[in-house]
């Protein structure tokens, strides 16, 4: 055993060796990475490593004090940052559930080949490329609790209207529905083509085996397009993290801190009071939290294998 864990040690040096003198005969590929490398240094990790320095002072665009973990200390007393915390896990466990698993349903749906599905596809798709401004305008007026339409939906089937944005029970839900309607038309598209790339013989074996359709969903479906699920898990996990325009607009974070998020927090902390060294903290705990969920996906979720 010692000598074959010597062999391997030494071939795995040998390789390494070898991988790093094909590297140094070849200057054109660090050439050609390095404007991808000063581009993620200069827009990426300046400004995290910049944003980690603030965190530690009291800045107000006028003067720089240190104040070290005095701004950390402060998060553990400010109720908005739990607030605003709470709402943002909410938001985002509710958001990233309902557009994963409505995204999966409509797109086995919309994967068999019948007559207008393309034309289906398309209308769902549509509001992903529309500006979140203009579907949070769109949805103000579909919310508008005199004359919108989804009062009037609602008194036609005799139920009384709510005053969606409005009232702090139903605000945070009518956000949460209107940026399920914007994203469910990417997961829809995402899961079609990974649904076409699984092979057809597989459906076909277990047909003949006597597994119906919902057994095939379960043992073949779902496995095979574990990779494409991690990866909607993951990049929704990030971009509902991150949850502003819509709030910003359609309610401001309000009524009553119902709809404040941690992204509405630093805004309001940054560019309203000008805390920016506190509004640096807010920022510095959400890239720890978002990096914490996004690295236990990984440990977790098997990195999207479908062997795991």
């Amino acid at each position: 055993m010692g000598n074959i864990a010597l062999d391997r040690t030494i071939n795995l040096k040998a390789a390494v060796k070898k991988r790093r003198r094909k590297l140094n005969s070849e200057p054109v590929g660090y050439a050609l990475i390095l404007p991808f490398y000063l581009f993620l240094a200069v827009f990426v990790l300046f400004p995290i490593a910049y944003n980690l320095y603030l965190s530690f002072t009291n800045y107000n665009l006028s003067a720089i004090e240190w104040v070290g973990w005095s701004n950390y200390a402060a998060l553990l007393h400010d109720q908005f940052f739990f607030i605003s915390m709470k709402n943002t896990l909410v938001y985002t466990a509710v958001t990233l559930t309902l557009t994963v698993a409505l995204g999966l349903i409509f797109a086995v749906l919309l994967n068999y080949r019948l007559y207008g599905t393309k034309w289906i596809r398309l209308s769902f798709f549509s509001p992903h490329v529309t500006s979140m401004v203009a579907v949070s305008m769109i949805w103000m007026w579909i919310y508008e609790p005199s004359h919108g339409i989804a009062n009037s939906l609602l008194e036609a089937l005799g139920i009384a209207g709510k005053q969606w944005l409005y009232d702090a029970k139903w605000a945070l839900s009518a956000v949460i529905f209107t940026s399920v309607w914007k994203s469910l038309g990417y997961n829809i598209v995402i899961y079609v083509a990974g649904l076409q790339s699984i092979p057809r013989h597989l459906y076909e074996a277990a047909a003949v085996d006597g597994a119906g359709g919902l057994r095939q969903f379960f043992h073949i479906t779902i496995p095979q397009i574990k990779p494409i699920t991690f990866f909607l898990i993951v990049t929704g996990l990030i971009h509902n993290f991150n949850v502003f325009e819509q709030i910003m607009i359609m309610t401001d974070g309000g009524p009553l801190n119902s709809t404040t998020t941690l992204v509405h927090q630093i805004y309001i902390r940054a560019f309203q009071q000008f805390q920016i060294g506190y509004a640096a903290s807010l920022s510095m705990v959400m890239l720890l939290a978002i990096g914490l969920v996004t690295a236990a996906n990984f440990r977790f979720g098997g990195r999207g294998s479908t062997n795991a």
